[in-house]
């Protein structure tokens, strides 16, 4: 309902806007006017006057900083002010203006705009405006300065000890070769287009024709143009604008830094969407099992890579309800403990102050403290702070008697539990539950976090990521696809794409 309820209301909020409603004139003055309106009074913005031929005035118009000064004035400015009194009156009378400055200008990309919105978005982005008199038309030149971004480096969010150690970087046009790299087919589809109503920022939609569901593309596309905001200031607001569901804390699209696995998402029937500026791509729609699932479990043998899939669950269990079951454990159900075990926990809890429950969460907040401490903190600092500070503070707790020696280990044993999953966003979510859970396994033990367990899947199962079921392959259940997802069958036997989302070709090998 709430997913309805949000494409409503972005049906309501689109509209067209007319920028820059100008009329082109063929008269200099009066474009050079409009653009100095439009673009205002900034220090940045430099306009060069000129005569080609000694005869025709012209204006060229660039952006220090974006624009390359030096191409500008080798490729542009020399050859137009070298031109003949004849070449400068065929090239203002010439029918196809753009072969003709083709054959003065050394650019590789010359357009003309006869409106101003186009013309003036490349021109913010780096590229010069060249305004001839007598000519109705803005001539956009290639003359953009190309920055040494930053490098092509291993991501550091998602590690592999077996795989590529390329990731995306910040540029767009990069991280399309990237992925072009590795899928020469010519069925790859890539759309670019520009998000924000003052950012103008570039991005692209990525997909395979003939496997990806057109009803699938067109929903991207829809959402994409409702994302209507002022600045798109990185990937993360897109994903927040277009998921189906704001107030569920699972994430309903999957982000990520390599490209093998956006690579593998778009075979696999999935659109993958990217944002200038920004490293994260996104991979959209999402199952739930694939947020936990890594590149490395293909690249290792079957049963190395379902041995390791089959712990990561086994860690996304403990994460979540490993407090919650020692609170509910200590406080309710002492009788279903080992007696030896019981014994050894009632020692070590004698002389704490705090039930079971205060004690939980306040080594769950120290932890949760530390790590976001050592997150912001430069990374040799961030590492000792999360490593010292953990020791010190668990310690010194245990000595002072405000915590027992086995929270500590059960805390412990969560954080690491946490880190083993791949998805930093299912982690977070996972973080944010187990508080749920322990509150509820202090009040009602068990029961209520089984109550919690049963609400979190009846969630699950009405949760869609454009369109598609979340839970897929366990619901709806296709056993067909239980080959890849807690266990790795072997290659030979994977022969169907996954279930979700619906592609227009089920088979990936024959």
């Amino acid at each position: 309902m709430f997913s309805r309820l949000f494409k409503r209301l972005n049906r309501e909020t689109v509209r067209k806007r007319a920028e820059y409603e100008m009329t082109l004139s063929a008269d200099l003055k009066q474009t050079v006017t409009s653009i100095e309106n439009i673009v205002g009074e900034s220090s940045d913005v430099f306009k060069r006057e000129m005569r080609l031929g000694k005869t025709i005035s012209a204006t060229l118009f660039f952006i220090e900083g974006l624009a390359d000064k030096e191409s500008i004035e080798e490729d542009v400015i020399k050859p137009l002010v070298h031109l003949s009194p004849a070449e400068a009156h065929k090239l203002q009378g010439s029918p196809n203006l753009i072969r003709s400055l083709q054959e003065v200008l050394t650019l590789s990309s010359i357009r003309v705009f006869d409106s101003f919105d186009q013309a003036i978005l490349h021109f913010l982005g780096g590229e010069s405006l060249l305004v001839i008199d007598g000519v109705k038309g803005l001539i956009v030149l290639g003359t953009k300065e190309i920055k040494h971004e930053r490098s092509v480096e291993e991501p550091e969010s998602e590690v592999v000890v077996r795989g590529p150690r390329d990731g995306f970087n910040e540029t767009l046009r990069t991280n399309i070769t990237l992925i072009r790299r590795r899928l020469r087919d010519p069925n790859l589809v890539i759309q670019i287009g520009q998000l924000g109503r003052r950012s103008k920022r570039d991005f692209a939609i990525m997909y395979i024709k003939g496997i990806t569901n057109q009803d699938l593309i067109d929903e991207v596309r829809y959402r994409v143009a409702c994302a209507d905001v002022d600045d798109m200031a990185e990937s993360g607001t897109l994903e927040q604008l277009i998921e189906d569901d704001v107030l569920s804390p699972f994430p309903q699209v999957q982000q990520t830094e390599r490209p093998d696995k956006a690579s593998s998402a778009l075979t696999n029937g999935q659109v993958v969407l990217l944002l200038d500026g920004t490293p994260y791509v996104l991979m959209l729609p999402v199952t739930f099992h694939l947020l936990l699932k890594s590149p490395e479990d293909y690249y290792e043998r079957w049963q190395i890579g379902s041995v390791i899939r089959f712990l990561r669950y086994g860690a996304a269990f403990m994460a979540l309800f490993l407090p919650s079951l020692y609170v509910a454990m200590v406080s309710y159900h002492q009788g279903m403990i080992p007696t030896p075990l019981a014994l050894s926990i009632a020692g070590s809890r004698e002389g704490v102050p705090f039930p079971a429950f205060v004690e939980a969460l306040l080594m769950e907040f120290s932890i949760e403290l530390l790590r976001e401490a050592g997150i912001r903190l430069p990374s040799p600092i961030g590492q000792t702070i999360g490593i010292v500070g953990g020791l010190v503070i668990g310690d010194a707790a245990v000595r002072a008697g405000l915590v027992s020696p086995i929270m500590v280990i059960v805390v412990a044993l969560t954080a690491i539990a946490s880190f083993a999953i791949p998805a930093y966003n299912v982690g977070i979510t996972f973080r944010l539950l187990r508080f749920v859970l322990m509150a509820a396994a202090a009040t009602m033990g068990l029961y209520g976090i089984i109550i919690v367990y049963i609400l979190i899947n009846i969630h699950l199962v009405g949760l869609r990521s454009f369109g598609s079921y979340y839970l897929s392959p366990f619901v709806p259940y296709r056993f067909l696809h239980w080959l890849d997802v807690v266990l790795r069958a072997p290659m030979p036997l994977m022969r169907l794409r996954p279930a979700e989302p619906r592609t227009l070709d089920d088979k990936k090998q024959d």
